[in-house]
């Protein structure tokens, strides 16, 4: 009976290192999460607040500075109108270092380099970082993902 449950061990385990559709994703939701970025990206090159929100769960929390914590779909979306109102922003860069897919849920790391250029006149600047961000199957988006936790590492 002992000799049972050891290679039931070593079964699943081999099961868990072996079984790369959670880490994976199929190849839709890959497609998805990638249309998902690419939408997003698009939508803050042309400044349109109301498409970047398609993108984003009610219940989103994001994180973008040390002092700037939004909680819920309004602030965020008040945050960034008054940022679209001051400064033009395009995604230079926008490189995925990582995904790990697990069931309705995927979690993506980026490299990111955004262009801002103030509305009033002055100096464009450059914005470099990292982010992680948490995206959740959500019915409500046009791509079927959402938007739900997002932390950003500015670049020293």
């Amino acid at each position: 009976m002992k000799r049972f449950f050891y290679w039931v061990i070593i079964a699943s385990a081999f099961y868990g290192c072996t079984n790369t559709k959670a880490v994976v994703g199929s190849e839709a939701d890959r497609a998805a999460l990638a249309q998902t970025s690419k939408m997003i990206q698009a939508a803050f090159a042309k400044g349109d607040v109301k498409e970047v929100m398609k993108y984003h769960h009610p219940d989103v929390v994001k994180a973008l500075s040390y002092g700037t914590y939004l909680a819920g779909r309004k602030s965020v979306e008040a945050n960034l109108a008054g940022t679209f109102k001051t400064f033009k922003l395009q995604f230079i860069e926008n490189k995925v270092e990582n995904v790990f897919f697990e069931g309705e849920t995927a979690t993506q790391l980026n490299l990111f380099t955004i262009k801002g250029t103030p509305k009033a006149g002055g100096k464009p600047f450059v914005f470099k970082g990292r982010a992680i961000v948490v995206y959740l199957k959500y019915k409500g988006s046009p791509t079927g993902w959402a938007s739900i936790r997002e932390v950003v590492q500015p670049a020293p």
